[in-house]
């Protein structure tokens, strides 16, 4: 814990572009979780149109003062649409990266810790589905499961699971032979209180490298499920979705549909990607820095 600590404080102490750059992923990463958290009430004040309200105004209407984003071909609010799937995104992305951390931490422990036929067989098993492409297998997914928030989550969560399971079982192979778990297994200590006590906290650690980055990479992989007309519901708002109607609007000069969303979508992956780097520079500090 205390050189957790340390490399916290180093890392905020030193003037680097990693430190910069990890704070402006943060700030870009909070933004849209307000955003998210905060877009129903823009709606009950009456700040924004509701994401689902169809428009007297005329179609595919130009961005100006009554709607600042414009409005769509099927008479959307662009900006509430926006808005609102910044909030869906952070549901789908958060649960699905959530499930598989549960069930891929926990798997790696296990399999790292006991070795033997256990170990090889789920070894096999995440091999084989790492080697699949994620966008594939979640549109193979997507296609058992059906659409919905729940559904797309679980969708998305499988493919994430072999890289939590391969990180941890590395950690927990090298870890396990240190003096003090040979200690605690001399102590008596039950198999269930080494892992929860002694191990879980030592190989954890790259964890929250992985949940951000695989939190960017999902969004990606959401849009593309909604683009193909395989994430959520049309009624919910998806940057995907929103794109894949933008499409056939391009042509007619109609931008505004297809810039925004994308905009949005292109903003979030990044500030997670750069705070996921930032994560990991602390955690896993180069020995040779080039900044």
């Amino acid at each position: 814990m205390v050189a957790h600590q340390a490399r916290w404080l180093q890392f905020f102490q030193r003037p680097s572009l990693s430190r910069q750059l990890m704070l402006v992923g943060l700030v870009i990463t909070g933004l849209c979780g307000a955003i998210a958290l905060f877009a129903p009430l823009l709606v009950q004040w009456g700040l924004l149109a509701s994401p689902q309200e169809f428009l007297t105004n005329p179609l595919h209407q130009p961005p100006g003062p009554g709607h600042w984003f414009g409005t769509s071909r099927q008479g959307y609010d662009v900006l509430a649409r926006t808005l609102f799937g910044t909030r869906a995104a952070f549901q789908v992305v958060i649960l699905a990266t959530s499930l598989s951390l549960c069930i891929g931490v926990p798997l790696g422990l296990i399999s790292g810790y006991w070795g033997g036929k256990v170990d090889r067989a789920l070894v096999f098993l995440m091999d084989t589905v790492y080697t699949l492409p994620g966008l594939l297998l979640s549109v193979t997914l997507a296609f058992v499961v059906g659409r919905g928030v729940f559904n797309a989550a679980i969708a998305l969560s499988i493919s994430y699971v072999p890289q939590y399971f391969r990180v941890v079982r590395n950690h927990t192979t090298s870890v396990k032979t240190e003096p003090f778990i040979e200690a605690a297994r001399a102590m008596g200590a039950s198999p269930a209180h080494i892992l929860r006590k002694y191990l879980f906290l030592n190989v954890i650690q790259s964890v929250p490298v992985l949940f951000t980055l695989n939190a960017a990479d999902a969004i990606l992989i959401l849009g593309g499920l909604g683009f193909l007309g395989l994430g959520l519901p049309p009624e919910i708002p998806e940057w995907g979705y929103d794109l894949r109607l933008a499409l056939d609007a391009l042509p007619t000069g109609v931008w505004w549909t297809a810039l925004f969303p994308g905009l949005a979508m292109t903003t979030l992956v990044t500030g997670l990607s750069l705070l996921g780097e930032g994560l990991s520079e602390i955690f896993n500090p180069p020995t040779q820095r080039g900044i």
